[in-house]
């Protein structure tokens, strides 16, 4: 994925890729109003008994906002991720939903974590929110955005995420999106044209 190009150094002297990123491009009137609306679909699409999106889902969106770079990858974290004032959580500082338990993108296999929900948009819409969109193709111009790599990453690599396992039922997704494994794949096939 890399040829070497657009390589910054970390504060060890160490190579690194370069990200640029990118913005939601909306107003504080339209983003309040699509935060609520956000909110509203996420909790209606978790129904009474907690589902929970499919892991492939959830694998994604760690991709989106936690990066591989601790995992010996080279995608660092997204801008907006935000480290709560509770110790080894973290929460989306774009999505203006602030440092609460309901909000944590992170949890344990018995917590229900923002990331697992079903219908879930992301300020960015990266891959693996209902609201994804793809990349424009000036994002893959150096440097690349994150959305871009994680579009082309090979999906052998998508699916080593470490994520909570928890059961999935297909019925659970309710408002959300329907992905198929088959779709996913073609979502990260490399081009070889």
């Amino acid at each position: 994925m890399s040829c070497g190009c657009n390589k910054g150094k970390d504060n060890n002297g160490n190579k690194v890729r370069i990200f640029r990123d990118i913005s939601s491009g909306k107003t504080d009137v339209k983003k309040l109003y699509t935060m609520i609306q956000g909110f509203a679909l996420a909790y209606a699409s978790r129904g009474l008994s907690k589902e929970k999106a499919p892991k492939e889902i959830k694998q994604l969106r760690v991709l989106s906002c936690f990066g591989n770079e601790s995992s010996g990858g080279e995608l660092p974290p997204c801008q907006h991720l935000k480290q709560s004032s509770t110790e080894g959580k973290f929460y989306c500082g774009g999505c203006g939903c602030g440092d609460k338990k309901a909000t944590w993108l992170n949890g344990t296999a018995e917590e229900y974590s923002k990331l697992d929900f079903p219908f879930l948009s992301c300020p960015l819409a990266m891959p693996g929110f209902s609201n994804y969109k793809q990349s424009n193709p000036d994002e893959a111009n150096e440097p690349i955005t994150r959305k871009f790599y994680i579009e082309n990453m090979d999906f052998t690599d998508v699916q080593e995420v470490q994520v909570t396992q928890h059961e999935f039922d297909p019925a659970a997704l309710g408002l959300a999106k329907q992905v198929t494994q088959d779709e996913l794949k073609n979502m990260f096939k490399k081009n070889s044209d």
